[in-house]
């Protein structure tokens, strides 16, 4: 597992020690969520599937997937700009593209633009065996004065 790129901030094992401090709560159903890699303006996520993701029709609920990008999104930009736990999303957009199957998801985001207030990123969700895109997510993230 490659755990920093070359202009990366912070290592995944930073980014897992900083969320685990300041976000204690984002494990409530055990340690569903994994940070693969950090590359440079992006990051890989994988999220377990567990049963209170599923929706009626046996399909991850969207507000599962919504989560997982938003979490890839806040991974690639503390990734890029290091642990600034106020940097917050000021938009997400999803388009649900197929239905994912009740299994772990894997979400790829990259950032587009990180500027000193603004990071506007897209994160591509797919299911773990898949290479067929289930959701495509824009988002921008507030980046707070130093």
């Amino acid at each position: 597992m490659n755990d920093t790129a070359a202009s990366a901030v912070m290592t995944v094992r930073e980014l897992e020690t900083f969320l685990e401090r300041e976000f204690p709560e984002m494990y409530s159903h055990g340690r569903i969520w994994h940070v693969l890699a950090i590359p440079h303006h992006g990051a890989r996520l994988r999220m377990d599937y567990h049963p209170s993701q599923l929706r009626p029709g046996g399909t991850i609920s969207g507000p599962a997937m919504m989560t997982l990008a938003d979490f890839a999104l806040y991974a690639a930009v503390l990734g890029a700009i290091g642990p600034v736990g106020l940097a917050v999303t000021t938009n997400l957009s999803i388009n649900f593209l197929r239905k994912p199957e009740p299994r772990a998801l894997l979400a790829e985001c990259r950032l587009l633009k990180l500027g000193k207030r603004l990071a506007v990123g897209e994160v591509t969700i797919t299911s773990e065996g898949s290479d067929e895109p289930v959701a495509h997510v824009t988002g921008t993230y507030s980046i707070p004065p130093c």
